[in-house]
């Protein structure tokens, strides 16, 4: 089965935070039928993150020819769930993921203890008929002796309650294949994130290649400091083997969406992804 194409809203996050409706207009215009929100900003707001209320853009999903297929909540908070999954039940969404946490290196405890707080949220979301999944970045391929954070997750999470949304870009910027962990992780995959590495990054590949110490805390601040906006480029005109990601993708039961996304760009945003759209019409078994 072909994967649809969808874009993750983060893409285009200056422009609708100014003027959402707008935006999504636009995102239309440019093709995209699936979108991913992501909030940012959960404390203060339980919705999609720019502050709109759910049956006022339902109706605008509804009227555009959009569809909500995941939203990225952070910070992920228990206290803060009931809100969110109202917000998201309203809206018609089915799915909520964790966008970014932050493990100590070196603390099994905490790992253990957050994947706890995982399966609690997994129970929530399954209570009210939807599902969470748990979105990687790159610190989630550091080693623990011999042993991936990212493993130690899926061992220690329920396959009923906490699913995937592998993000090849970070897998593969963490020093892995991503191919080998879709097929790790076949039918916990959910939802896939594409970005895409630029030719002239001026940087390694791997994160773990003289950029970050693969043995030290990552936190927030080390994240940040080392995200090189240069390091993302339109995707499908890079170089990461996407068409690999595709083939291996459509043999997991449980996937049905590949959504772009793109944390930096030079271009305006709208252009962004008009860009990655059109690039990614070349490769096979994708379709909007």
């Amino acid at each position: 089965m072909a994967l649809k194409i969808g874009i993750q809203l983060y893409s285009v996050k200056n422009a609708i935070a100014k003027q959402p409706y707008e935006v999504l207009r636009q995102v239309a215009e440019a093709g995209y039928r699936y979108i991913e929100a992501a909030n940012h900003n959960a404390e203060h707001d339980p919705g999609v993150g720019f502050g709109v209320p759910a049956r006022q853009l339902q109706r605008s999903l509804d009227e555009l020819g959009l569809q909500i297929v995941g939203c990225h909540v952070n910070p992920l908070q228990e206290e803060l769930l009931q809100d969110v999954l109202d917000y998201h039940a309203e809206l018609g969404s089915t799915q909520i993921g964790c966008d970014i946490e932050f493990f100590p290196y070196g603390d099994l405890d905490y790992i253990k203890r957050r994947c706890e707080v995982f399966n609690r949220i997994g129970e929530l979301c399954q209570e009210r008929g939807m599902r969470f999944y748990y979105h990687n970045h790159y610190q989630e391929f550091q080693r623990f002796g011999d042993r991936l954070v990212y493993d130690l997750i899926m061992e220690n999470t329920d396959p009923g309650l906490v699913y995937a949304e592998m993000d090849t870009y970070w897998i593969a910027r963490g020093g892995q294949d991503p191919v080998s962990f879709m097929r790790k992780y076949n039918d916990r995959l959910i939802l896939l994130h594409q970005k895409d590495f630029p030719r002239d990054a001026g940087e390694p590949l791997c994160m773990y290649q003289g950029l970050v110490d693969p043995d030290r805390g990552i936190d927030e601040k080390v994240f940040m400091d080392t995200k090189n906006p240069d390091s993302f480029t339109e995707i499908g005109t890079g170089v990461l083997p996407i068409q690999d990601y595709i083939s291996a993708a459509r043999s997991c039961p449980n996937l049905d969406y590949i959504i772009l996304e793109q944390d930096a760009t030079k271009l305006d945003e709208i252009e962004s992804i008009k860009v990655s759209m059109k690039a990614f019409q070349k490769f096979k078994g994708v379709e909007l």
